[in-house]
């Protein structure tokens, strides 16, 4: 049994996410059972799982049994994978370019996604929480809070529109339009096998996003997109749905044309959060977070300059 006092990296937060932090390695349904039965104990009283904690609140922790290491039972061992990805930190927030292939969370068949790794790479952490999401496809920068009330300012920013993300895609079509606004309503549906989608229709929820025309190569299109809002595969069905797929995704995309391309080199979807600015959650200052096109992506937009060069 332990007992654990709620500093800052704990405030506000569920006490089931709190024990999931303290517990690692045990499965939610095994911290909710020690919840109703009441071994847990918050200032010596029962809580429900939604209790959201105070600075200086006294947790009770029953001893728990956690499963065996992942090597013991034929999952391969976690290997640091960070070291060489952050673009920005300080005491308050990181900034990670994340690879391409790469959940940001456990769940739905994925061990250890982006913030699970971290943790895992980072045990002296008090407290490392996503501040949005990337598709797993998607390569570039994430952020991440390292404080409660730097992830809380993080989130106000992005409802209200005060931070500036800007992708860089590649499509299939030639787009000629130097400068588009598109809006849609986007609404989110299940599959029969349970996978989520997104589809442009009546009554969805407002997408909008700014895009801007960077170089045209041939039968491809290589854009810039500003988020203004930040639904679910907004670029991915936005695009695909005004007859511009992005080249690679394989939810939304031209899968004839990607099975050609991984032939020519591209064996992931051309989509990557290249740069973000905003102004420091905690501090005001200015900040501009940039993440360099990944090779694998660079290379394949080379060669069709090149291509194209030739061809003109």
């Amino acid at each position: 049994m332990s007992l654990v006092t709620v500093d800052e990296g704990g405030e506000g937060q569920r006490v089931d996410n709190f024990l999931a932090r303290h517990l690692k390695g045990v499965p939610k349904s095994h911290i909710y059972r020690i919840l109703r039965s009441g071994e847990v104990r918050v200032d010596s009283k029962r809580v429900e799982a939604t209790h959201r904690l105070q600075i200086g609140e006294v947790v009770r922790i029953p001893p728990v049994r956690v499963a065996a290491p992942a090597e013991k039972v034929g999952i391969a061992p976690a290997v640091p994978r960070f070291t060489d990805s952050v673009v920005y930190e300080d005491d308050a927030i990181i900034a990670l370019d994340k690879p391409a292939g790469m959940a940001v969370h456990g769940g739905s068949g994925v061990s250890r996604g982006v913030i699970e790794q971290l943790r895992w790479e980072r045990p002296q952490a008090k407290f490392l929480e996503l501040a949005h999401r990337l598709d797993r496809e998607t390569s570039g920068i994430l952020l991440i809070g390292k404080k409660r009330s730097a992830l809380t300012k993080l989130h106000e920013m992005m409802r209200e529109n005060h931070m500036r993300k800007r992708y860089l895609t590649l499509v299939k079509g030639r787009w000629t339009e130097p400068k588009k606004r598109v809006e849609l309503p986007l609404k989110k549906y299940d599959l029969p096998n349970g996978e989520k989608r997104v589809a442009v229709e009546a009554g969805g929820q407002h997408s909008e996003t700014i895009f801007r025309l960077k170089q045209q190569l041939g039968d491809f299109t290589l854009l810039e997109a500003e988020l203004v809002t930040g639904r679910t595969h907004q670029l991915r069905v936005q695009l695909a749905h005004l007859g511009f797929p992005i080249v690679g995704d394989d939810k939304y995309g031209d899968f004839a044309l990607n099975k050609l391309l991984q032939k020519r080199g591209l064996k992931r979807m051309f989509l990557h959060s290249a740069e973000t600015a905003l102004r420091h959650p905690l501090t005001g200052e200015p900040l501009k977070l940039i993440a360099p096109l990944p090779q694998e992506l660079q290379h394949f937009l080379d060669s069709l300059k090149e291509a194209h060069a030739k061809a003109v």
